[in-house]
């Protein structure tokens, strides 16, 4: 594609090597709270359009970009993108997420499920990641992201996002065997569409696990950790030099067995203090994170506080600086930008 020699900030970071400041960029930064995503969806008022059309997906995927120059340009899209191609119809609800038309709930349903072939369901991943590669060129480090087989089978089996997970947890623990095979068949086709993105443009793939938290630890090795790994080791076997990212919401008692995951970096949400994080999962993890995004509500000086904080608790190797989960939609436009200022002058403040 001819870019320049020189390695963006942010892939630098996430293969551990030593960089001048923190690399920064925000979970859910092309989205809600930003008028010109606002003014869009009133165009197109489905999230599947927005996500699905080219065009619109690399004209929301930009927008943060062109206002603020984060480290990281993630495709805008949703863990469920693939879940057509395996042949679960499933839908974006405004405001509520994904609805799946038909839960899975039998063994006969995971049995019918199909193998992905991205070329053919998800064409439209690809177009849109070569176009923000060619956009942002060696400027910034283009993100991929997919959901992990646990978190997909939760929406796959509840239907829609849920407080408690009681329908899942009842296969978990009534019918584990159909589980199993749901989680693996999930594995198996979240790793060949993490490779789909990588041979697309990505330069790091994160994977949200977001309900694994709502596990117990024990739980969380059965029906979580395996298939975390599952995906990573596939997906190094073919493309070791990729660095992958682990999100779990909720992990201040699971972060060491991220750790375990065959992640290259692990996110760290605002449940844990920073240096607590870095000691608990050892030198050589990398870490993300860790700001409560509520923290943006906060004035210039808090942000600024909270900022130097977290950075100074990560120490100056392996972490890339990002909320511990999504900017909210109500959240100022100028404290995210600022939020991002501050962040890019760290090799003076710190």
């Amino acid at each position: 594609m001819g870019f320049a020699a020189t390695t963006p900030h942010l892939l630098r970071a996430a293969r551990g090597e030593i960089v001048d400041r923190p690399p920064v960029w925000m979970m859910r930064q092309a989205g809600r709270y930003m008028k010109a995503y606002r003014d869009l969806r009133e165009k197109y008022p489905s999230f599947r359009e927005r996500s699905e059309i080219p065009e619109v997906a690399i004209e929301v995927s930009l927008q943060p970009w062109r206002a603020f120059q984060p480290d990281g340009v993630i495709l805008f899209s949703d863990i469920v993108t693939p879940l057509p191609g395996l042949g679960i119809d499933m839908d974006i609800a405004e405001g509520k997420g994904p609805i799946i038309h038909a839960p899975i709930r039998t063994q006969a349903q995971v049995d019918q499920l199909r193998p992905l072939e991205p070329e053919a369901a998800l064409p439209f991943i690809k177009t849109i990641l070569q176009a923000l590669r060619q956009e942002v060129g060696n400027k910034s480090t283009v993100l991929g992201f997919v959901g992990a087989p646990w978190t997909l089978a939760a929406y796959a089996v509840e239907g829609k996002g849920s407080k408690t997970y009681s329908i899942i947890k009842n296969m978990a623990f009534t019918q584990p065997d159909v589980l199993h095979q749901l989680l693996a068949k999930f594995a198996d086709a979240i790793a060949v569409y993490v490779r789909y993105q990588i041979d697309s443009g990505a330069q790091v793939v994160q994977m949200f696990d977001s309900w694994a938290g709502y596990l117990s630890p024990q739980d969380y090795d059965t029906f979580a950790l395996p298939y975390q790994k599952r995906v990573f080791q596939q997906v190094k076997e073919t493309h070791p030099d990729t660095p992958l990212i682990l999100l779990v919401s909720g992990s201040a008692g699971v972060l060491e067995r991220m750790g375990q995951s065959g992640a290259d970096v692990v996110t760290v949400d605002w449940t844990v203090d920073m240096a607590d994080a870095r000691a608990r999962l050892g030198k050589h993890v990398k870490v993300q994170g860790n700001l409560d995004p509520g923290v943006l509500y906060g004035s210039k000086e808090f942000i600024r506080d909270r900022i130097i904080d977290t950075v100074r608790k990560a120490g100056n190797w392996g972490h890339i600086l990002n909320l511990g989960h999504g900017v909210h939609p109500d959240t100022p436009e100028e404290n995210v930008a600022f939020f991002f200022e501050t962040a890019k002058q760290l090799n003076v403040l710190v």
